[in-house]
């Protein structure tokens, strides 16, 4: 009989980030024991001792790997450089990290990926489509960790969720987060038409769907986002009027392209949704927030 849920004892790398935060309550409440793994606990994933040791220690029935060091801020132009640390993690920690989780027989491993890292087209993006194939200069080395980490937990037969774009408490969009500054100091513009679409997720719904997904046994690749993919043209004025901050400018993409790079204007023009109805099936998951006007509002109600 396979172990369930509140019989298991989950160690989590990355247990202080936006996710993690989320993650530990929600797995304590469900009746299991969890083991932190962070920065925090002095445990550093690129040190392959260190993380065997760790892992050796706790004998745990999962691992999952939430772990990134992502900047305060967000700089298009040097992404490649202010990225470098979470790159190292999404590669050489997940190499860390899964040969101690093989070693000791964890049953179960799963690993965060991104939901909108897909080559640009139309519609909503499955799991199927590829993933980025010529990604703007600065987005490389972010998709060839990304690529190595879902090749290593493919290898581990393990499960890779792909989040949308996170937000809820100390991401880039809580009301002290870098966007949501940026918008209110008017300097998010939309460029062109705004084409990117944005598929979103909850931090407290990327932690249910790594619940749900420690209580199944699927594997491979699944995309964990709400149900209303929303143009940057569409979102940004809506979330503008809820901060009650000054409407987006709009600017041309060649400005864009000028000022932010390649990967700033990809972003806010190429992006594409990815659809949620496979983790939907797989896992028997639902977003608490269908839709992010739901959740943004939530978020930013305590505003004056």
């Amino acid at each position: 009989m396979p172990v369930r849920l509140a019989d298991m004892k989950v160690l989590i790398a990355g247990a202080t980030g936006v996710i993690g935060k989320s993650l530990v309550p929600q797995l304590t409440a469900a009746g299991h024991h969890v083991v932190e793994v962070s920065r925090e606990s002095g445990t550093d994933l690129l040190d392959h001792s260190a993380v065997r040791r760790v892992v050796q220690a706790a004998e745990p029935d999962a691992v999952v790997h939430m772990a990134t060091a992502l900047p305060s801020r967000i700089n298009t132009k040097t992404l490649a450089r202010d990225f470098e640390q979470t790159n190292r993690l999404r590669s050489v920690g997940t190499r860390n990290l899964l040969d101690a989780a093989l070693e000791t027989g964890a049953p179960r491993i799963i690993t965060q990926g991104l939901a909108y890292a897909y080559e640009p087209g139309q519609g909503l993006a499955d799991e199927d489509a590829p993933l980025w194939i010529r990604p703007p200069a600065q987005f490389a080395p972010v998709l060839a960790a990304l690529r190595e980490l879902e090749c290593r937990t493919a290898d581990a037969k393990g499960l890779v969720l792909r989040f949308g774009h996170l937000y809820g408490p100390g991401s880039y969009f809580s009301p002290g987060g870098f966007y949501t500054r940026q918008v209110h100091e008017g300097k998010f513009p939309i460029a062109g038409k705004g084409a990117s679409v944005l598929s979103f997720t909850h931090a407290s719904d990327a932690a249910s769907a790594v619940v749900a997904a420690l209580d199944s046994d699927v594997s491979g690749v699944l995309n964990i986002a709400d149900d209303t993919p929303v143009t940057i043209g569409q979102w940004l004025p809506a979330f503008a009027s809820m901060l009650g901050a000054p409407a987006p400018k709009r600017v041309p993409v060649a400005l864009v392209r000028l000022v932010a790079g390649g990967w700033g204007a990809a972003f806010m023009t190429e992006l594409r949704g990815a659809s949620n109805a496979r983790s939907k099936t797989a896992l028997k998951w639902r977003p608490r927030y269908h839709s992010w006007i739901e959740g943004f509002t939530i978020e930013h109600a305590s505003r004056e």
